[in-house]
């Protein structure tokens, strides 16, 4: 008889403020977005406190009233992890692990933890594990609380090196090492990508879980891993894709987040390096999310930095099945219309026309709705690449319409 197994979620609280540059709407969105992390990292959240403040607190990052009711909340509700919206500094961190018993993490530390659950391959555990040691070097003084008791005098004097010392020197060491086993990964990588010849490459971006290995799977008839969970895919996975008569290569990356660590975004170079060699990008939205907005502006702002975002891209805007709107009674007055209330009609009149006809597309991958108008204008784009590449190849492409009749022949 098998066991049913049983998952022990963690005992959570998380925490997060309203400043300046944050209001109150944006906290809670962003608030949402931590707690569906920290459920992908297998906890519970029981609680969320919030405050308004100025800027962080430098010392506790939130006011010390507010730091006793959390730690009152942590003794009687047997928290086991509280966790904060934005990185902790290393002196943050440790002030509050003085307060509070229990693990303090932060949101770079939630999403490399995500990470370390997730990596399969050994690159990706590579990746991660350096992500993983440059955080971590900064804040290993909090880790030894044992040493605080150490005094100088007699029996202290004399040459050697500290605990932490020694541990900085380890991690730096390891830094260094996976850094080295990083380049000569890069090297076969690259190497593998130079040995695909000139096939035009395509390649899937977005924010997480936006449905990119869906897509994969659907038009690369490939078995990509898929899961309703943040971070499903950290590995690229490359398949050769032919629509009609017409070869391309088609990557699935690693989805961005707001607030995305720089150790993240560093240590995951190569695999972001699909991105940067790409000819085309298809930029996989999901509209039925109600801040796809700013996912947006996150994954174009991510393309900046690692100097990408002036590729031909094709907007793509998935999940059209799931997509609901607010509605407005006919009676009520005074509810304001606002972009919750759009149709997708109307959407399509708003900044969406501008990127082009053939810019932005509407479909649902898991019901392949609108799956012809995608092939078609994927194919277009590809085959428009492909000629200006090869012109003398133009007679193998014909228009997609005629490939279509061609086939019906």
């Amino acid at each position: 008889m098998l066991e049913k197994e049983v998952i022990n979620f963690e005992r959570t609280a998380i925490v997060g403020i309203v400043t300046q540059n944050q209001s109150e709407e944006k906290l809670n969105e962003y608030l949402d977005e931590l707690e569906f992390l920290t459920f992908t990292a297998g906890g519970e959240v029981i609680k969320r406190f919030s405050q308004k403040m100025e800027r962080p607190n430098p010392k506790t990052f939130v006011g010390t009233g507010k730091i006793d009711e959390i730690n009152l909340f942590v003794k009687e509700n047997a928290i086991s992890t509280l966790i904060f919206d934005d990185e902790l500094s290393p002196s943050q961190q440790k002030n509050i692990s003085r307060i509070i018993d229990c693990k303090i993490l932060d949101r770079t530390n939630l999403i490399l933890d995500i990470f370390a659950q997730r990596a399969e391959t050994s690159y990706a555990r590579t990746q991660v594990e350096l992500a993983q040691c440059q955080y971590l070097l900064p804040r290993l003084s909090g880790l030894w609380t044992h040493l605080e008791r150490q005094k100088g005098g007699i029996g202290m004097r004399g040459p050697g090196e500290t605990e932490i010392e020694t541990d900085r020197r380890i991690v730096r060491d390891r830094i260094s090492l996976l850094k080295d086993k990083i380049k000569t990964i890069d090297k076969q990588m690259s190497i593998q990508r130079s040995n695909r010849g000139a096939m035009v490459r395509v390649a899937l971006v977005g924010y997480t879980n936006v449905g990119k290995s869906t897509l994969m799977n659907a038009i690369g008839k490939s078995d990509v891993f898929v899961e309703n969970k943040l971070f499903a895919t950290l590995d690229t996975t490359v398949r050769k894709v032919v629509i009609k008569n017409l070869p391309f290569l088609l990557s699935d990356t690693v989805g961005f987040i707001r607030k995305l660590p720089t150790q993240l975004v560093d240590s995951f170079k190569s695999t972001l390096d699909e991105v940067r060699e790409a000819d085309l990008l298809l930029h996989v939205v999901d509209i039925s999310h109600p801040d796809f907005e700013d996912h947006i502006e996150s994954v174009n702002q991510t393309l900046l930095e690692i100097k990408s975002n002036d590729k031909p891209t094709i907007m793509v805007f998935n999940k059209i099945d799931a997509y609901k709107h607010l509605t407005i009674d006919e009676d009520d007055l005074i509810t304001e219309k606002t972009r919750r209330h759009y149709t997708l009609e109307e959407w399509k009149q708003t900044w969406m026309s501008n990127v082009g006809e053939n810019n932005a597309l509407f479909i649902s991958a898991t019901q392949k709705e609108n799956f012809e108008d995608f092939r078609e204008i994927v194919y277009e784009a590809v085959r428009q690449i492909h000629i200006t590449r090869f012109p003398y190849n133009k007679f193998l492409y014909p228009d997609y319409k005629d490939a279509v009749e061609k086939e019906e022949e």
